[in-house]
């Protein structure tokens, strides 16, 4: 049954080529790939862009990209956008580092002794270990 469950199909109209190109159907309306046939130089998933220092820019996906994972029997899906049309990352202006500056702080700010032990807190506590200590957290594990 491997291979069954999307067949090729010749596409006859897709972005990033001139003429019909095999995809393995549609996927929500848009071309599917399997991994290793999206032309690498034209399509790239969104942290491909980022590793290469663009964002897709306001555009929509043109193809999904679909993996499969043998040991876990997931199969993965990805949108694909066109490089040709991706934009530059915009630079972090000081007011973003500031925000990001204080919204890391909070993830490290104690909730009990409001201290900060210079390691983001769990969320599902925001207790520093003293404080999940002194409150009997370890109990509380140990009975579920």
């Amino acid at each position: 049954m491997a291979g069954k469950r999307f067949p090729w199909v010749l596409t006859q109209s897709v972005p990033w080529a001139e003429g019909a190109q095999y995809t393995r159907g549609t996927h929500d309306g848009l071309p599917l790939l399997s991994y290793g046939c999206a032309p690498r130089d034209k399509l790239a998933t969104f942290r491909q862009l980022r590793a290469m220092g663009l964002r897709p820019n306001g555009q929509d996906p043109v193809a999904v990209l679909y993996v499969r994972h043998n040991a876990s029997k997931k199969t993965v899906f990805a949108s694909l956008y066109l490089i040709a049309k991706a934009a530059p990352v915009r630079p972090m202006t000081p007011a973003k580092w500031t925000a990001l500056a204080k919204a890391n702080l909070a993830r490290r700010i104690c909730r009990i002794c409001g201290k900060d032990p210079l390691y983001p807190l769990p969320t599902s506590t925001r207790l520093c270990w003293p404080c999940f200590e002194a409150e009997g957290g370890l109990e509380d594990l140990e009975a579920a």
